[in-house]
């Protein structure tokens, strides 16, 4: 599911309820094969402004379960997309999910680097309020610079998920 225009938005209080309605649906058809699910990203920081959509990462034992969690998964609308460049991140788009909130859908194993910097990430940022207004700021400005271009506004902000993630040890 690719964003087709950049909104970034004040924090929404909704969003921690949107991420438990999509998590309940899950669990659904998971509920034995994973260790837990996390709600990541910008939208899982109360006070940071964000892509109103929610990022989720479903946490697994190891890559033996993989094949499992995709049939599952796909029994509610969920197609795998592999990892699109990113070692230990499986990517899951949808179908028939009007009902839920917009969301990403990721599935990482329990050891995933990629699993790390998002709980990390998300961690640092919400015990430190500079660096989530500094953060919230750098969004609202890529947003309105390319307000079409996902990647142009990925690439505009990673200097600060860098700089980040160098103080956290990745």
């Amino acid at each position: 599911m690719r964003t087709s225009k950049i909104e970034v938005v004040p924090y929404d209080v909704s969003w921690t309820k949107n991420f438990l309605e999509i998590k309940n649906e899950i669990l659904k058809v998971l509920d034995k094969l994973v260790l837990s699910i996390e709600h990541v990203g910008s939208t899982a920081v109360c006070g940071l402004w964000a892509k109103p959509i929610i990022d989720i990462d479903v946490v697994i034992k190891d890559y033996s379960m993989l094949s499992d969690v995709v049939l599952a998964l796909n029994s509610i609308g969920y197609t795998y997309e592999g990892n699109l460049g990113i070692e230990g991140r499986e990517a899951f788009t949808y179908e028939g999910k009007e009902h839920l909130k917009k969301h990403h859908l990721y599935v990482c194993p329990k050891d995933s680097i990629e699993l790390r910097k998002h709980v990390t990430f998300r961690d640092y940022l919400r015990t430190h309020p500079e660096a989530q207004l500094e953060y919230s700021k750098i969004k609202q400005q890529g947003a309105k610079l390319y307000p079409y271009d996902v990647d142009k506004y990925i690439e505009y902000k990673s200097f600060f998920i860098k700089k980040i993630y160098q103080k956290l040890g990745f």
